[in-house]
């Protein structure tokens, strides 16, 4: 098991800034329902630059590419790297998973799936179903997750999967969702350390606590969803991303920022993508 091990530079808390769903295309002009993406996630990452907030790392809960393609991955590594920090990630639905893990370590994007970082360790897990919307954790990603747990039995935990575990009373989204989600939920319920599930997927902000398992979701850094649609439909909320605070009682704090609406606006005509 590979592990990177960290500590955080203001004491005992670790602060974490999460990205996601940039959906980059191999042509830095393409565009999501409207959007250009690599545009959006400029203006994301000029934003984040101009808070000066500190963060320890960076964790991307997948969907970096729309394409699949390489170029998009060269893409994201290049401008990622302005932010001048450790780059974690894991697969989403619309990435090319076994690409990502060839590609990204000589592109300066870590690749091991275990972070260490004062009493906090952080599990990356891949949900992805190669070509499909939908996610499901193998039984290999879990006895990795158990593996972890069961070596650090003292550390708090965070498990990053791109897909949320949960119902998010969408009914075009919630058939998009974790298929086994009822697996892997009665899974991580069994480990007290685990403190949060982190995700993206839904392109909304989503923050909820079961069975003393915080749930986050955090905004797309490109096209956000309607929350409670009954049909596809997009939000009009702007690009978005969150930092965690993570305190070595075990407590977790979280914010998210968005860029102003109207700044990068979808078209609201379309039926799905």
């Amino acid at each position: 098991m590979r592990t990177t091990i960290m500590k955080s530079k203001q004491g005992d808390a670790i602060s974490v800034l999460q990205l996601t769903d940039t959906h980059l295309f191999a042509d830095e002009h393409g565009t999501l329902l409207g959007i250009k993406t690599s545009e959006s996630f400029k203006a994301v990452i000029e934003s984040v630059v101009n808070q000066g907030m500190h963060f320890d790392f960076i964790m991307v809960s997948g969907d970096i590419s729309q394409d699949y393609s390489p170029e998009s991955y060269q893409r994201f590594a290049h401008m990622v790297a302005l932010l001048k920090s450790h780059v974690f990630f894991c697969p989403g639905n619309h990435d090319d998973g076994p690409l990502m893990y060839r590609m990204f370590d000589r592109l300066g994007v870590d690749t091991n799936k275990h972070v260490i970082c004062n009493n906090w360790q952080f599990v990356f897990l891949n949900s992805e179903v190669y070509a499909m919307a939908h996610g499901w954790v193998q039984k290999d990603e879990l006895q990795f997750l158990r593996k972890c747990l069961e070596r650090y039995p003292d550390l708090n935990t965070v498990v990053v999967v791109h897909h949320l575990p949960l119902l998010v009373k969408s009914r075009w989204l919630d058939t998009q969702t974790m298929h086994n989600q009822d697996e892997f939920n009665s899974f991580v319920s069994k480990f007290p350390q685990i403190k949060a599930v982190v995700c993206g997927h839904v392109h909304q902000e989503f923050d909820s606590v079961i069975n003393n398992i915080r749930y986050i979701a955090t905004p797309s850094t490109s096209i956000q969803f309607e929350p409670f649609s009954h049909d596809f439909a997009l939000d009009q909320k702007g690009p978005g991303w969150r930092y965690l605070t993570l305190t070595a009682q075990g407590e977790i704090h979280t914010e998210v920022f968005r860029l102003p609406s109207g700044r990068f606006v979808a078209d609201h005509g379309v039926s799905g993508y």
